[in-house]
């Protein structure tokens, strides 16, 4: 490619240090579907021949066809995935072949694959949050109605439902989807015909390639289209963001399932046990989806360390943002692809949710509201209640089980509704505002979730 200035080859550990085709060859569709956009810019300019174009074309979707039947093997030898498809191009047509690059390098074409394989593959981790986000909305749907202890610092809070808790992780990964499809907006400005950093002196149509390969326009500044991986970053960004909710879902998904709360069982089908131990039944896809979190944001700093001092415009350097920003992209896709059926099979054990819910005075905060309503200002109602709670841990009951003397012994405001005010059923039902737990409230968001799944 370059023999006309050196005058030695490669040193052949130097020639695969360099090269990238292991694994800049997922690109290959998306490599070939631009050489056909730029090959049909450049006839319609008249820089190469109808004829040549027709060759080009008609050799580029053969080899396209062949790579995805298994017919054309990559060449290994070769530096990358652009001069493979290149090389076998020429070898099939000949010298019109040698054409195809003109007024184009090899740094605004990987930037346009890259661009193009990442736009790509984010509408496949969407459609994979879009099921995970259905399996939790079914999920919830089971489980509106069951009482658990919500929690704050991992102490036991306020008296929630089941549903209302797993449609928090709903909304997280609707943000998600909304993330992701906003780094892709970002991203869809086409960078070819920057060639190697300042343009080319023919006479090309940037604008119709791009419309070709259906982006909304073309990157305005030649430098900056070949130098620019903003769009890696922030698209990893946002799959960081995905595995930071999956490693929190997963953590409560671990505690629920163990025997100190067996709120939920997990399916045989994602769970193992344990080489000695026979009676385990460990969570191991929830943990590891839990471990490869740290890997994704490793991903993100390593790329983010990578670019943070580079000169403009291209440097080698960024050849090390293929394998970051695949590897994360992967990773994200194997992570969804095995928790929506994880949870969508996931057990519920709503008489072990209610049993905890009894327990840790969670309805403190609605016995207050009781004096509240009633008069009294919240500071001191607080108060009474806080000496209420102290003097039922001392007496080994809760604030169900106390009497109404020991009540009125506090305040005269207390009355026989009082226990009505407390109970777990009311205390979730009359969390009336928009956004509550109340079996209303949960079934309102629900039917938004799933017109968002719709729309």
């Amino acid at each position: 490619m370059w023999a006309g200035r050196f005058e030695k080859s490669l040193d052949r550990k130097a020639d695969d240090f360099n090269s990238s085709i292991r694994f800049d060859c997922k690109m290959y569709e998306q490599d070939i579907i631009g050489s056909i956009a730029h090959a049909e810019m450049l006839a319609k300019q008249a820089i190469i021949s109808v004829d040549d174009c027709v060759a080009i074309v008609g050799g580029l979707t053969q080899i396209l066809n062949d790579i995805k039947s298994g017919k054309l093997e990559f060449d290994m030898s070769c530096e990358d995935i652009h001069m493979f498809v290149e090389a076998e191009l020429t070898r099939r047509i000949g010298d019109a072949g040698k054409r195809l690059h003109t007024a184009r390098s090899r740094n605004d074409q990987v930037a346009l694959d890259i661009r193009m394989y990442l736009r790509d593959k984010s509408e496949d981790v969407i459609a994979l949050l879009r099921q995970l986000i259905s399996a939790i909305a079914d999920k919830a749907e089971e489980g509106k109605a069951a009482i658990l202890p919500g929690y704050t610092h991992l102490q036991r809070a306020q008296p929630i439902t089941f549903g209302h808790h797993l449609l928090a992780y709903a909304q997280m990964f609707l943000r998600d989807i909304s993330r992701v499809r906003d780094a892709v907006a970002r991203m869809n400005y086409s960078p070819i015909g920057s060639c190697a950093l300042a343009g080319t002196t023919y006479n090309t149509d940037r604008r119709y390639e791009a419309e070709k390969l259906g982006f909304y326009g073309i990157t305005q500044n030649s430098i900056d289209g070949v130098s620019d991986r903003d769009f890696c970053v922030e698209l990893m960004s946002a799959f960081s963001i995905i595995m930071m909710h999956l490693s929190r879902f997963s953590e409560e998904v671990i505690l629920w399932s163990s025997w100190e709360f067996k709120f939920v069982e997990l399916d045989d089908s994602y769970t193992t046990g344990s080489s000695i131990m026979p009676q385990k039944k460990n969570s191991d896809m929830a943990e590891l989806v839990r471990g490869k979190t740290g890997r994704v944001y490793g991903d993100l700093f390593g790329l983010l360390t990578t670019l943070k001092g580079l000169p403009l415009a291209y440097n080698k350097d960024m050849q090390e943002d293929k394998e970051a920003v695949f590897d994360a992209l992967e990773t994200v896709e194997m992570c969804l692809d095995i928790f929506a059926p994880m949870i969508k099979t996931m057990r519920l054990i709503p008489e072990n949710m209610y049993k905890a819910a009894q327990e840790g005075f969670i309805n403190a905060t609605d016995l207050a509201d009781y004096l509240t309503k009633k008069g009294m200002p919240f500071r001191s109602a607080y108060k009474i209640v806080g000496q209420i709670v102290a003097e039922c841990i001392e007496k080994h009951t809760v604030l169900d089980k106390l009497p109404l003397e020991a009540y009125k012994a506090h305040s005269d405001i207390f009355e026989e509704d009082l226990y009505v005010e407390i109970s777990l059923e009311t205390c979730v039902e009359k969390r009336i505002s928009e956004g509550g737990t109340s079996v209303a409230s949960v079934e309102h968001q629900l039917e938004l979730v799933r017109k968002e799944l719709e729309s």
